[in-house]
């Protein structure tokens, strides 16, 4: 029942955390290559896109720990999963890489908004959210369907 709701909720979800990556990543390199300021809607969009994938990963992991037969298997029996890889995937490098890109979202956040100067405050967005969408895309399984209902 856990699995019906949350796998097409993480998949939906997905969606808006690559809406809300290309507006965060989009303005934070318009504003430092075009020297811009940092406006409200910088502030917003900085705080949108480490939140949506904080919901994001909040959905997979309720997926990792109780509801996926995938990472049930693999966490009854690691070992043995191991030799499955679609199990390696998705339980180990899928997983370990998206707690890594948000910690990455929310490192640029957070440098962000500490920075004083506004090329600072973009420079830090920009390349810290960057890094941390170009982790998603390495690690999302692309051989499943790209929206489940």
């Amino acid at each position: 029942m856990l699995y019906a709701i949350f796998l097409p909720l993480h998949s939906f979800v997905r969606w808006l955390v690559v809406l809300a990556a290309v507006a965060a990543v989009g303005l934070a390199f318009y504003g430092w290559l075009g020297k811009k300021s940092w406006t409200a809607l910088d502030e917003r969009v900085g705080m949108l896109f480490p939140m949506i994938l904080d919901i994001q990963v909040l959905i997979g992991i309720i997926l990792y720990f109780f509801a996926s037969p995938l990472t049930l298997g693999l966490l009854r029996n690691f070992q043995g999963a191991m030799s499955n890889p679609e199990a390696v995937f998705i339980g180990v490098e899928h997983s370990i890489t998206m707690l890594v890109a948000l910690a990455v979202a929310h490192i640029g956040r957070s440098i962000s908004r500490k920075a004083v100067e506004p090329g600072a405050k973009h420079r830090a967005a920009a390349l810290l959210f960057g890094l941390s969408v170009l982790l998603v895309i390495v690690t999302i399984p692309w051989s499943r369907p790209l929206l489940r209902f």
